[in-house]
């Protein structure tokens, strides 16, 4: 939750220097209010009004603003290959719930996965319920290439509800197929 303070007047509101970057319309309610929440400018904000303790002259006053906002973490979009890292990929995996997520974990100069690379594109395009992710697995992304357990590249991980339930090693296009076909019908 952030706070951010405002200074207001009946004629305007100007917001005090703060980090966060937020706009807050002035609303009728605020001039009558000391204490209170209102949720009324945007349905992700939450806006308590309260007395700072300031002393306050006639029609003007300090109030504080919490805003409670959700944070929206890294993302897979369907019909297409995310590319991940060790940061991101096992919160696009937990938010994918029960859906099947396939991973690519390639190199950038291992020839069969570039010769792969677009069937596996072609694949994120048809299977709309599947989440198609890769991962190159270079030093950066090393301890989580370890953690899933890569031997060779490429490497076909697919998993099911966060957890590992079948592989594919080498580029094996059918074999990979059969593989997500086998999944999602389990």
């Amino acid at each position: 939750m952030s706070s951010l303070q405002f200074s207001f007047s009946p004629s305007s509101i100007r917001r005090q220097p703060s980090a966060a970057k937020h706009s807050i319309v002035p609303s009728s309610a605020a001039a009558g209010v000391s204490r209170g929440c209102s949720s009324s400018w945007t349905s992700n904000d939450v806006v308590c009004l309260s007395n700072v303790g300031q002393k306050r002259r006639r029609g003007s006053g300090s109030f504080r603003v919490r805003s409670s906002l959700d944070t929206v973490g890294p993302t897979a979009t369907v019909g297409q290959v995310t590319e991940v890292n060790k940061d991101t990929f096992w919160p696009i995996v937990k938010s994918a719930g029960e859906k099947t997520v396939v991973l690519d974990m390639y190199t950038q100069w291992c020839g069969p996965c570039k010769v792969i690379a677009p069937r596996f594109q072609e694949l994120s395009k048809t299977y709309l319920d599947v989440v198609f992710l890769k991962l190159d697995c270079n030093q950066d992304n090393k301890p989580l290439a370890k953690e899933l357990g890569i031997r060779v590249v490429p490497t076909f991980k697919i998993l099911k509800d966060s957890k590992i339930v079948k592989e594919v090693t080498g580029a094996k296009f059918d074999d990979l197929v059969h593989a997500i076909d086998s999944v999602r019908s389990s």
